[in-house]
């Protein structure tokens, strides 16, 4: 499992705040988490973060042997620590490695591109709106080269190869489109 953090500018009140995200990917099979939101990481946030991920009942990464970090600072020792008191071994990666953690990269660079640069985020709600569809988008309806062009979480009902009519399914105002046909 690979982690890092990606930002994004929003307007509020107070004028353009950017707000950090903190990401998981699993990379043999890409699905990816994102599990916090906020305009500080300060440790405290950290800590919490990693109580959330470390969760005997459904965190993310329990169980998981080996998490891949850059080293930014907001990885405090702390979280570090935490994270290997649960049986994950912390790898912290090379200054200036960006292909050592290329499957954190290359989400970065899809979401980047594909939504969050196409879009204008007034408030935290909005974002939150925005990075939840194209999460949705991402691991149901978006085709993986990685993965031999296969969608991450295919839908129960996936009807790709018969000859019915074929419908569009849009989110965020037709920014991402999805097509599929219908279930008989």
């Amino acid at each position: 499992m690979a982690s890092d953090f990606f930002t994004v500018e929003v307007w509020r009140l107070r004028g353009l705040t950017t707000y950090y995200l903190l990401f998981f990917i699993e990379i043999a099979t890409r699905r990816v988490s994102v599990v916090g939101i906020t305009t500080n990481p300060d440790t405290a946030w950290m800590l919490q973060m990693g109580r959330n991920v470390t969760d005997l009942e459904d965190g993310l990464v329990s169980g998981t042997r080996i998490l891949l970090i850059d080293r930014d600072t907001k990885y405090c020792g702390e979280f570090r620590d935490f994270l290997s008191r649960g049986g994950t071994t912390v790898i912290r990666l090379p200054p200036r490695s960006p292909n050592l953690n290329a499957y954190a990269e290359r989400f970065v660079g899809s979401i980047k591109t594909e939504c969050l640069n196409r879009l204008i985020f007034f408030g935290e709600g909005s974002l939150r709106r925005a990075v939840g569809d194209f999460m949705k988008h991402y691991h149901e309806e978006r085709n993986h080269q990685g993965l031999g062009n296969q969608l991450i979480r295919p839908a129960a009902n996936d009807s790709r190869f018969r000859t019915e009519s074929v419908n569009m399914r849009s989110r965020l105002g037709g920014l991402l489109n999805y097509y599929y046909r219908a279930a008989a």
